[in-house]
C-alpha cells in the first residue's frame, strides 16, 4: 500500500509536471509571435515614414495612391511626428490634446518614452532638414504581451503552490508512518509489560526476601508504561494541564541519575518554587529532559563528567538549561542536529531531537535550540515554555539581538 501511494505520487506529479511544461511550451511560442508581430509593426512605421517623406517631396501632379493608402491603413499603431526640435507635427492613433502648450509639454514626454523603448525614424527632407517618427506597439502587441506576463506569473504560482502541496502530503503520509508505527510499538509493549506485572507478583508471593529487587523492577516496569503512552500519543494532540514544573523536572533528573553510570554526576539546580505551574503534557515533557541527559551521557563517550539541569523562570516564561561536560557540537550543526535522521551514533536513527523539538515546539508551543556549545567542553541545550504566549516574539527578538552581539 505504501509503494501504491508513492508510485501513485509521482504519477501525479509526472502530469502535472507534463502540463506545466506543455503550457510554458505554447507561452513561449506565443511570446516568439508577439515578437514577430512587433517586427512587423516596425516594418509597417518605416513604410509609413517612408510615405511620409514622398507626401512631403511631391509635386502636385504626382500620383500619391500608393502612399496615402499606406498612411491610412496604420489604424492601430500610435506614432507621433516631430521635428529636430522635438516640435510636434502630426500623430496617429493617439489622443493630442488641443491646447497648443499642453500638447508641446505632452509631446516632449510621450516622444522621451517612445525613444527610450525603441529607436525613433529619421526622415530626410528636401531642404536637408530632419523629421522624427516616434512609434509604440498596437494594444494588441502590448495585450498579448501583458497575457503571456500574466499567464507566466499564473503558472509560477501554481507551480509554488503544487510543490507545496506534494512537500505537505508527503510529509503527511510521513508523519501517518511514523504515528501508525508508534501506536502499534504502544500495542506490542502492552503484552509483556502486562505479562512483567504478573511474573513480579508471583515473585512476591513465592519469595517475599526479595521485595526491594522486585521493588526495582516495578519502577522499570511503571517506565515502561509512560514510554508506551508516550508512543502511544505521537500523531495526535496531546492534553496540556497546568502542572508544577519542578516535580515534573525533578523526576526525570532523578530517573536519569539512577540509571546512568556513578562517573556521570547528574544534578537538579533550582531557582523556582514547587508552585510554579506551566501547561504540561507530563509524559511527554519528561521525555524531552531525559533524552536531553541521555544525550549528553552519550556525548561523553563513556567519559567521566557532569550534567547539570537548571531550572529559571519568570512571570512570563520558564527556562530550563540542559548543560553537559561532553564533546561539544560545532556550531554549523546546531540546527541540523535536530533534523529527522540526523545521528552521529552507529545504531539509532537520529529521531530522538526531532521528537522533542516537535513536542516542545509544536505541542507546548515553547523553544528548544542549543544555547552554547564549545567543542571538547560541553554543550547547553535550553527548553523554553512560555506562560504569555504574546510575549514569545519579545522573547525571541531578545535573543536575536544577543546572537547579532556575540
Amino acid at each position: 500500500m505504501r509503494y501504491y501511494s508513492n508510485t501513485y505520487n509521482w504519477v501525479k506529479a509526472g502530469f502535472a509536471a507534463f502540463a506545466v511544461m506543455i503550457v510554458v511550451a505554447s507561452l513561449f511560442v506565443l511570446n516568439a509571435f508577439v515578437d514577430r508581430l512587433s517586427d512587423m509593426e516596425t516594418r509597417r512605421v518605416s513604410n509609413w515614414a517612408e510615405a511620409t517623406r514622398v507626401i512631403a517631396k511631391a509635386d502636385e501632379n504626382a500620383d500619391l495612391t500608393l502612399e496615402l493608402k499606406v498612411i491610412n491603413d496604420n489604424t492601430d499603431i500610435p506614432v507621433i511626428l516631430a521635428d529636430s526640435a522635438g516640435n510636434f507635427l502630426d500623430a496617429r492613433n493617439i489622443d493630442v490634446p488641443d491646447d497648443a502648450r499642453e500638447r508641446a509639454e505632452w509631446t516632449k514626454a510621450t516622444i522621451r518614452k517612445f525613444g527610450q523603448a525603441r529607436e525613433p525614424i529619421e526622415i530626410e527632407m528636401d531642404d536637408e532638414s530632419h523629421q522624427y517618427v516616434y512609434y509604440d506597439e498596437s494594444m494588441m502587441v502590448v495585450g498579448l504581451r501583458l497575457f503571456t506576463i500574466g499567464a507566466l506569473s499564473i503558472i509560477f504560482i501554481f507551480i509554488v503552490v503544487l510543490v507545496l502541496f506534494l512537500y505537505s502530503t508527503w510529509k503527511s503520509e510521513q508523519n501517518a508512518v511514523w504515528a501508525g508505527m508508534s501506536k502499534e510499538t504502544a500495542h506490542q509493549l502492552g503484552t509483556p509489560i502486562s505479562s512483567l506485572e504478573a511474573w513480579m507478583e508471583l515473585f512476591k508471593l513465592r519469595d517475599p526476601s526479595h521485595g526491594e529487587y522486585v521493588g526495582e523492577m516495578g519502577k522499570d516496569v511503571n517506565r515502561l508504561k509512560i514510554i508506551a503512552e508516550r508512543f502511544s500519543k505521537i500523531g495526535s494532540t496531546p492534553e496540556l494541564n497546568e502542572e508544577s514544573i519542578l516535580p515534573v523536572v525533578s523526576n526525570a533528573v532523578s530517573y536519569m541519575r539512577d540509571r546512568t553510570s556513578k562517573r556521570v554526576d547528574i544534578s537538579l539546580v533550582s531557582h523556582i518554587g514547587e508552585d510554579y505551574k506551566m501547561p504540561l503534557n507530563v509524559p511527554l515533557f519528561e521525555w524531552v529532559i531525559e533524552n536531553l541527559c541521555k544525550n549528553a551521557v552519550d556525548s561523553m563517550g563513556g567519559k567521566s563528567g557532569k550534567i547539570v539541569v537548571e531550572v529559571n523562570a519568570d512571570r512570563d516564561f520558564c527556562e530550563i538549561d540542559v548543560t553537559d561536560t561532553g564533546s561539544g557540537i560545532p556550531k554549523y550543526k546546531w540546527n541540523t542536529i535536530f533534523k529527522s535522521g540526523y545521528t552521529t551514533k552507529k545504531r539509532g536513527w537520529g529521531l530522538g531531537l526531532s521528537f522533542a523539538k516537535r513536542i516542545i515546539e509544536e505541542y507546548h508551543d515553547g523553544k528548544i535550540y542549543v544555547k552554547d556549545s564549545e567543542d571538547g567542553k560541553g554543550t547547553t541545550f535550553a527548553i523554553v515554555l512560555f506562560k504569555n504566549k504574546k510575549r514569545r516574539g519579545v522573547w525571541l527578538n531578545r535573543i536575536f539581538m544577543k546572537k547579532i552581539i556575540k
